[in-house]
């Protein structure tokens, strides 16, 4: 073979490979078939068929950090035809339960505010009054010693007239009332939610959450003007945030008979906790509770009373020793009581003793109505009752039912003296 059919030969080869090989990967287009596909939001399923008929949005996720109310954030439902009107009712009381909340969590720490600026502000007036005091009475003479006077006597009236004003409306305890209201709200919307998740909400059900809320609205009000919760009773009294039981409601006893987790001893065991909680731990609180009205009361009186005497001594300065004494002693004396009483926040001490003796006033409530139901298969389930009370009280069901058989427990009805509190939790 010559080189030129070589050179032919391998040319001829080259050019065949190529054209298998472009054969090989050579594929024929497909035609273009229109599909459409739905289009999925990225936010919160909307239009989900709820019960009742009902429609709304469903979050997700909640990363919101704006909501510091630990509320669950949910858009107002759609509500259709089919449903009921208890229903919308409770709804709408779900709504403006989670606006109270809010509202409530915003004036508590607006008023916990005013108790630290204004303490502090009276504190520095006072000290800057009795600190000219002295300063006048060190040897200044004319107008430079009558510049200190008419200061150190304005600047203790201005002392005494602000601590007067916040003595009365006691910004502590004007805090811990926000507080509590703030989460008995809370409270109230999980169980409308739970209502709502777990049966048809009836007539009953929207009656009970609207005597709920007004409670709530009577026994913790917003207004400062009018509407302000005696700081300085007569008498120290528990608060109470529920609504009245009703009157006509059946309180003849039956005996228990095993039904709906009720039986003898489980209800022997729940009227012994009622007296030990009535004999201890209520007793106990309002013992506490009077104890530090009486001394909220004498440092109300006191701080305003010794700037008073303050603002007295530092007018006559000049016109003997004894003037400069009164006047930096007593204003010394009143910054002291004015930080104990409201750095200490004496008032909120005595609204907590208020809160806490209302839980228990109301946990006795709430058994002795349970206990006392005519229809056994009305009655909360005994087991639930049983381990919802060892729970307020902070207990076990063991510990409690070993409180109950305790000999200086269940003797009550021989006057004994119960040696045990009932709860474990505060």
């Amino acid at each position: 073979m010559t080189s030129l059919q070589a050179s032919s030969f391998l040319f001829s080869s080259t050019c065949s490979c190529s054209t298998r090989t472009h054969a090989a990967i050579t594929v024929a287009k497909l035609p273009r078939i229109p599909f459409s596909a739905p289009k999925i939001p990225l936010k919160p399923v909307e239009d989900l068929n709820l019960r009742d008929g009902f429609k709304g949005k469903i979050p997700l996720e909640n990363n919101d950090p704006a909501n510091s109310t630990g509320l669950d954030q949910y858009e107002a439902p759609i509500i259709s035809t089919t449903s009921t009107t208890a229903t919308a009712k409770l709804y709408a009381i779900l709504e403006a339960v989670g606006d109270r909340v809010e509202m409530h969590g915003n004036i508590g720490e607006q008023r916990d505010n005013w108790n630290k600026l204004l303490m502090n502000s009276i504190n520095m007036i006072t000290l800057t009054a009795a600190t000219m005091a002295g300063v006048a009475a060190g040897g200044a003479a004319g107008a430079p010693l009558l510049a200190l006077k008419l200061s150190s006597t304005l600047l203790f009236s201005a002392a005494t007239g602000m601590s007067i004003i916040m003595n009365k409306i006691q910004p502590s305890q004007l805090a811990e009332e926000q507080r509590n209201a703030t989460r008995l709200f809370k409270q109230l919307y999980s169980q409308i939610k739970n209502t709502l998740a777990v049966h048809d909400p009836t007539d009953t059900d929207v009656e009970d959450a609207m005597d709920r809320v007004l409670a709530l609205d009577e026994a913790y009000p917003l207004p400062l003007l009018g509407k302000m919760i005696e700081k300085f009773p007569e008498k120290f009294e528990p608060a109470v945030w529920w609504p009245q039981p009703n009157k006509s409601h059946s309180r003849k006893h039956v005996k228990a008979e095993g039904k709906n987790g009720w039986s003898e001893d489980v209800e022997e065991e729940m009227r012994v906790v009622i007296e030990v909680i009535k004999r201890k731990d209520s007793e106990d609180y309002m013992r506490l509770g009077n104890l530090a009205l009486k001394v909220n009361k004498i440092l109300a009186v006191s701080g305003p009373l010794l700037t008073a005497i303050a603002a007295a001594g530092s007018a006559f300065v000049g016109h003997g020793s004894w003037a400069a004494i009164v006047a930096v002693t007593a204003g010394a004396l009143a910054s002291t009581v004015n930080t104990f009483e409201h750095g200490g926040q004496v008032g909120m001490v005595v609204e907590m003793y208020r809160n806490c003796a209302g839980f228990f006033i109301l946990l006795e409530e709430s058994i002795e109505s349970t206990i006392q139901e005519k229809d056994l298969e009305e009655r909360e389930d005994g087991e639930i009752s049983e381990m919802n009370v060892a729970l307020k009280l902070g207990r076990s069901l063991s510990q409690l039912r070993e409180l109950a058989r305790k000999p200086s427990s269940s003797s009550h009805l021989d006057g004994s003296t119960i040696d045990e509190f009932a709860s474990k939790l505060f």
